[in-house]
């Protein structure tokens, strides 16, 4: 059955509409062949159409990149995954010395090294930044014990990135070029704002008291490159797709496999899947295994799928409005209609509703970046989010609110004051006894 191009195309015009979502990109791959399609503009300020061509912040969607570096490396005979990266970084010194000493590759790419995570500490524009960035994690504060629980961390891509450059004698941009963008023949692929200009770009719009503005800058640092700096069009990420799908002589058989395999199970089941392999999110969708990744950066959100039983990949990629919400009601049609595969619902304020007791996780839980406060207002429970350091003056953004409805014990969701959407939050404890909130896919301890 061929790809019918001009529905689509219709379908993300109709939805992107709906949810105020400025430019996108959608990219459909199935059993080879390729549907592509655009709309809206990359700049409200320019109003430059958005085109197939156009280039895209893929965001935290570039830690599948890097953990494909990573596993060409393990290819290689260069790196181990469950070696001390000491072996490899003997300079490498964390806040707690007992971590520094068991720290591997595979707690890094499967998020379990408890390193805090969302430090985005600019180290500069040259060749160093990364190698900087890595010795200011010195200071950083252990979130949680080493494999204690998951939490999603930029921090720890970028310190694999640190590591390939040890083991490649390149910068990880370089690397990412020499050893995916090369040989994969991607042309409309690159990692730095003066190569992205180069070509027709999309900006980031924060999406604000019901309308778009233009984000304040268009990048972040160079130093969270492994962790998130890929720019490229839906084609070529579809491109991508097919190595992860079809193998090929970039990645072997055995790495791509090991990639998908479950790895860890997330504490919180409800946001971006119930397990991580090495890099992948992985989801199950109507009893099929689903793998990808999501990717927010400033004002841009992708959204990447591949269903390996249906030889099927889509991506999305947006640059503001609520491109949540455009995610799931156009992939939900897609997968559907191309593969008979329901995609579940997001959860939300249970039907009819749940009296849950806020009383035990009321308080305070902080880690860098983020300060989250759960109490009462007029007797209804609230979640204050603060964004705080480097992240708070690149952002400038006022703390949120969100208003939540109980779930089950120890499960709520949390109502987006700007879109809407709901998040979920969930309450646990480690076995050793310490209190976390799992929100927004991040593991908070209660300060």
């Amino acid at each position: 059955m061929s790809l019918d191009t001009a529905h689509w195309g219709r379908r993300l015009a109709e939805l992107a509409a709906l949810h105020h979502v400025p430019g996108a990109a959608l990219g459909i791959l199935k059993d080879g062949e390729v549907a592509e399609a655009a709309y809206g503009v990359t700049n409200l300020r320019t109003d430059v159409p958005v085109t197939t061509d156009t280039l895209f912040q893929l965001g935290s969607i570039s830690k599948v990149w890097t953990a494909t570096l990573v596993m060409q490396l393990v290819d290689e005979g260069k790196l181990t995954l469950d070696a001390p990266l000491i072996e490899v970084l003997p300079e490498l010194k964390l806040a707690d010395p007992e971590v520094t000493k068991r720290l591997t590759m595979r707690h890094l790419l499967t998020h379990t090294s408890g390193i805090d995570g969302d430090i985005f500490t600019d180290t500069g524009r040259g060749d160093d930044c990364l190698e900087k960035y890595a010795a200011l994690l010195a200071e950083a504060r252990q979130n949680h014990p080493l494999e204690a629980t998951w939490s999603y961390c930029n921090s720890g891509y970028s310190l694999a990135g640190r590591v390939i450059e040890k083991l490649t004698g390149d910068t990880w941009d370089a690397a990412v070029r020499s050893r995916l963008v090369g040989p994969l023949g991607l042309t409309r692929t690159v990692t730095l704002a003066e190569e992205a200009i180069m070509h027709r770009a999309a900006v980031g719009h924060l999406y604000e008291d019901g309308k778009n503005t233009v984000a304040p800058v268009w990048g972040i640092p160079r130093s969270a490159g492994p962790a998130g700096a890929i720019t490229a069009t839906v084609a070529d990420l579809l491109t991508f797709a097919k190595l992860h799908l079809d193998g090929g002589e970039t990645l072997s058989d055995a790495g791509r496999s090991q990639m998908a395999e479950f790895q860890v199970e997330l504490p919180d089941k409800h946001t971006l899947g119930d397990s991580w392999g090495l890099g992948f999110e992985r989801m199950e969708w109507d009893g099929e295994r689903v793998i990808g990744h999501d990717g927010n950066t400033i004002g841009q959100a992708a959204f990447w799928r591949v269903l390996p039983s249906s030889s099927l990949s889509v991506a999305l990629l947006t640059n503001g409005g609520n491109g949540a919400k455009l995610y799931e009601e156009l992939y939900r049609e897609i997968f559907a209609d191309l593969a008979g595969v329901t995609m579940p619902e997001r959860l939300g304020p249970p039907s009819p509703p749940v009296d849950v007791d806020i009383t035990p996780y009321l308080g305070v839980y902080e880690r860098a970046s983020i300060r989250q406060e759960v109490h009462e207002v007029d007797g209804k429970p609230v979640m204050t989010v603060q964004i705080t350091g480097p992240l708070a003056e690149v952002l400038q953004e006022q703390d949120s609110h969100y208003r939540m409805v109980g779930v089950a014990p120890g499960l709520f969701v949390c109502q987006d004051p700007e879109t809407g959407n709901w998040i979920p939050a969930t309450f646990y404890e480690l076995p050793t006894g310490e209190r976390y909130v799992h929100f927004g896919a991040r593991a908070t301890p209660r300060a």
